[in-house]
């Protein structure tokens, strides 16, 4: 099997699994319980929550565990709404976000909120003077990821947390699950940002909200404190513990791991590019993870399955999107509707080696010959 589904899922480092297990076999008590095997848990869910917080610029009080990005983005984007709604219901966001983020939005507009989608660019990106420009007394968030997981387009989060400093009464959510190891990721200027360990060495079940101190946020779940006042629920030690070492072998290796990505997605690009049907449609400067690329009338779930008979797994938009309809973001981009339901996904990692990339190539060639008519 040839596994090129990288931002969908990465396996866990054996080192981060070795931490899961360590924790268990330590630690058998729940860290909300007052006796002393309690307060030992306790005291390591909280060293824990310093390891993220100095990994990505927050401070330990600011760092919510939850059971991924997608409850980590329903939280951010539902709490800050609804803690503001005495300013505000307007929210601007883009065509680019994961379902957890636009279903979020969707589930608000039915509430009554109002929901302002920025203009994709033709390299992916958008503009932080629209921003701006939208920008209205009653906006009360901007929600943006900083790489799209279908593209790889890396977003102006920078600039436009510069322009919201003016604007004291609007909120930056920043869905960073597919930023944390291939470009660098600070909290700085953000108010809240979610990412998920498993798109990088961690486990399934785990994911991180950050949420700067004393801003308003109104819980999703209802039970109780726990680590925090906003997500309750039984503290899980060991995925925590497993998602802190994640995080830090995808930083402190974050440049070598890149650098071998980036020679597997170049010679893609150029082995790819050759065939007259094929349509790239990842942004120059998009991250070397992401390869968007479409076959001309051959529908994307079609040339994935034909992949996948012979041993190759890739993606058809993100793997939590609904099957069967273009993709928003190649769309966005390319304005062409039969070319975003062409469009499909490779995603590569440092774990991808040269030979895999040969077999595919090779798998390419025969699907492509077999495909296209």
């Amino acid at each position: 099997m040839i596994y090129l589904d990288y931002a969908a899922h990465a396996p866990a480092d054996p080192a981060v699994l070795e931490r899961f297990c360590d924790m268990e076999r330590r630690f058998t008590a729940n860290p909300n319980s007052g006796h002393a095997a309690g307060r030992a848990a306790r005291e390591q869910m909280a060293c824990t929550a310093e390891q993220i917080a100095s990994l990505t610029g927050a401070a330990p009080s600011e760092v919510i565990f939850t059971s991924g990005a997608t409850e980590a983005n329903n939280l951010a984007i539902k709490g800050i709404a609804q803690a503001s709604r005495h300013i505000g219901r307007h929210i601007i966001s883009t065509p680019l976000e994961h379902s957890s983020v636009s279903g979020s939005l969707t589930a608000l507009q039915e509430r009554g909120w109002e929901i302002d989608l920025l203009s994709i660019s033709r390299d992916g990106t958008v503009a932080p003077e629209e921003v701006h420009e939208l920008l209205r007394p009653d906006t009360v968030l901007v929600a943006l990821c900083a790489v799209d997981s279908e593209l790889g387009t890396v977003q102006p989060v920078r600039e436009i947390a510069e322009l919201l400093a003016g604007y004291p009464n609007c909120r930056l959510h920043v869905d960073a699950t597919q930023a944390i190891g291939r470009i660098p990721v600070n909290f700085s200027g953000i108010d809240t940002m979610s990412f998920a360990p498993h798109k990088f060495g961690g486990l399934c079940g785990s994911g991180v909200l950050l949420k700067r101190s004393r801003m308003p946020l109104e819980p999703q779940m209802n039970g109780g404190a726990s680590t925090t006042l906003y997500r309750s629920g039984t503290p899980a030690l060991g995925l925590a513990a497993s998602a802190a070492l994640a995080l830090q072998l995808a930083c402190e290796q974050r440049e070598n791991r890149c650098a071998i990505v980036r020679r597997h997605s170049e010679r893609l690009l150029r082995a790819l590019s050759a065939y007259p049907a094929v349509h790239i449609n990842s942004p120059e400067h998009a991250v070397p993870h992401i390869l968007n690329l479409s076959v001309k009338n051959v529908k994307g779930t079609v040339f994935q399955r034909a992949l996948s008979e012979k041993g190759v797994c890739v993606s058809v938009k993100s793997a939590c999107s609904a099957d069967g309809l273009p993709s928003r973001a190649v769309f966005a981009v390319s304005r062409d509707r039969r070319n975003a339901l062409s469009s499909w996904r490779i995603s590569l990692s440092h774990l991808t080696t040269d030979e895999e990339i040969d077999a595919f190539l090779a798998i390419f060639d025969e699907c492509y010959h077999e495909l296209v008519k």
